[in-house]
């Protein structure tokens, strides 16, 4: 985030109950948590479903953030369940209405992202990795998507940095081949 001090600052205002840091956070925070979601969700409006449900959980548990650890960390926490839980919903809903193919709304495969593919392919590994291995999808989540620092994941997982390092190697190996066969 840009001025990742003032956001800090801004955080601890917000959390000790002054409405206009809140107001003034939520504000610079909406580009970057629209970020952080598209990294989870291909679609653009479900991205930003996702970004608004982030700011909306922002707004509700603030009061929460004590500054133990740096608000960053915490709002990736916020921004990869929110995402989610946004794709979960989508799939549960997919599943309840299937919609009836159109043949004139077919989507060419030559001009799909690959990137949203690969996106839907994560996040159906993710979940096959929470039913399996759940004590692994944190770590994998938090280090590979939301790109946060080794220490930084371990601290926020509460294990030690040789646990995590250990918990993100079988991770990968879990998910590596799930995704080799995705594609």
């Amino acid at each position: 985030m840009q001025d990742a001090a003032g956001t800090e600052e801004l955080a601890l205002r917000a959390a000790a109950g002054d409405p206009g840091a809140l107001d003034l956070l939520l504000q610079r925070l909406g580009p970057e948590v629209m970020r952080r979601c598209a990294r989870f969700l291909p679609c653009r409006e479900d991205a930003e479903e996702a970004a608004q449900d982030v700011l909306l959980q922002v707004a509700r548990k603030i009061d929460g953030f004590e500054g133990r650890s740096r608000f960053s960390t915490w709002l990736y926490t916020v921004v990869a369940n929110c995402s989610r839980q946004k794709y979960r919903e989508l799939k549960r809903r997919a599943a309840e209405q299937p919609d009836v193919i159109d043949a004139s709304q077919h989507v060419d495969p030559r001009t799909t992202s690959v990137i949203a593919g690969s996106r839907i392919d994560l996040l159906e590994a993710l979940e096959r990795l929470e039913r399996e291995h759940p004590h692994l999808v944190a770590p994998l989540v938090y280090r590979d998507i939301c790109q946060l620092e080794y220490a930084e994941v371990a601290e926020r997982v509460g294990i030690p940095l040789g646990t995590l390092k250990s918990r993100l190697h079988e991770a990968r190996k879990q998910v590596r081949p799930w995704l080799a066969d995705a594609s």
